[in-house]
């Protein structure tokens, strides 16, 4: 597999990817489906460096190869203090990430991200993509997916949404339909479906070979490659738009290779972390757009967006780089543990909150 080369800069104000920093404005050169960058003056984006921007098939847009998620991470108790996450998003945005991930569905997600984009006046700079999963009371009916769409829009303080997911492929069958028609009538640009778990891959891949999606969501990591089986290539094939989740196995991969060092090779494709090392990984494969990261930690939040800019590992590379994670105990295994070990402390919002009311009703 070729590194991938760096796409230059074409313009798109609408679609900041590659966005300003230090308070600067992506600025419009004409069409639709690039990203011009302002360099920011100290910091992540003071890499000369072009950031990395992939354009799918079916999009009119350069997509920046990296992306914030918002899941758990960006849900907090109200009242509870979100410098962290504004310095994060900070981080993000000066790097030149132009790509934002989030959902009602992440708790408090939304509401974060929407303030803190606003602040940084980013709202109408950064691709945005959401989710619904509610449809209706009765087949065809959208009232429950327009509130939720409307609420969305209130919550990040904009008129339309780039991409709209099938959130884990719930009443698929009915909510594509819907997007469609919210496509056609202009409020959102691109229908999408998503989901995180390998048994519905083929599920999604059926959805992209019969062309009824524009991008998808879907797990894939280092660990987990289920999804190059067929997906990614249908993906690749039909020219839709890939975002992966889970790249990080939900902190489980850091988990495993615990205070190992990072391998000595890894410098030949600039990672000189963990975090660094499984990003570019996934990052590497071409039927990729964006890999979507989320941390609550600014610090991990730098290392992150390290991964825009610099060389990508080649097939060869890749192929070594498995082996490598094959040789460290307990990788085999690596589901076998739970989401975020030893963080789960650090992720308390409503959502949390809320399963453990339901955990305590149960018992």
């Amino acid at each position: 597999m070729p590194r991938q080369p760096h796409e230059g800069p074409t313009a798109n104000r609408r679609t900041i990817l590659g966005a300003a920093a230090a308070g600067a404005i992506a600025s419009a050169t004409g069409g639709i489906g690039g990203a011009q960058t302002a360099q920011a003056q100290s910091g992540p984006a003071a890499d000369p460096r072009p950031v990395i921007i992939r354009r799918p098939g079916k999009a009119q847009d350069a997509l920046t190869a990296l992306g914030l998620g918002t899941f758990l991470t960006f849900d907090l108790l109200p009242g509870a203090n979100r410098d962290h996450l504004r310095d994060i998003t900070k981080t993000y945005l000066d790097a030149g990430v132009g790509v934002v991930d989030t959902s009602p569905l992440y708790g408090t997600g939304e509401v974060s991200t929407g303030a803190f984009l606003s602040a940084f006046g980013a709202t109408d700079r950064v691709f945005i993509s959401n989710k619904i999963w509610s449809t209706g009371d009765f087949l065809a009916d959208e009232s429950h997916a327009l509130q939720s769409f409307e609420q969305s829009l209130t919550r990040l303080w904009r008129s339309r949404m780039e991409l709209m997911f099938c959130h884990s492929l719930v009443n698929v069958d009915v909510a594509l339909p819907i997007l469609r028609a919210w496509k056609k009538e202009g409020r959102i640009r691109y229908v999408g479906a998503s989901h995180h778990e390998n048994p519905y891959h083929p599920i999604l891949a059926d959805l992209v070979e019969r062309d009824q999606l524009d991008f998808v969501q879907v797990n894939y990591s280092i660990f987990n490659r289920g999804a190059e089986d067929r997906l990614l290539k249908a993906a690749a094939d039909k020219g839709v738009g890939v975002f992966v989740n889970m790249a990080l196995e939900k902190g489980r991969l850091h988990k495993v290779v615990g205070n190992q060092p990072v391998p000595d090779f890894a410098r030949e494709f600039g990672a000189t972390t963990w975090a660094q090392f499984f990003i570019k990984w996934v990052m590497s494969n071409p039927a990729v757009t964006t890999v979507l990261t989320g941390t609550s930690n600014p610090a991990h939040a730098v290392e992150n967006v390290a991964t825009l800019r610099g060389p990508l590992p080649d097939q060869a590379m890749r192929q070594r780089m498995v082996r490598h994670m094959e040789g460290i105990a307990g990788f085999n295994t690596l589901s076998s543990l739970p989401w975020y070990p030893d963080k789960q402390a650090q992720y308390q919002g409503i959502i949390r909150r809320a399963q453990a009311q339901l955990r305590q009703r149960l018992t």
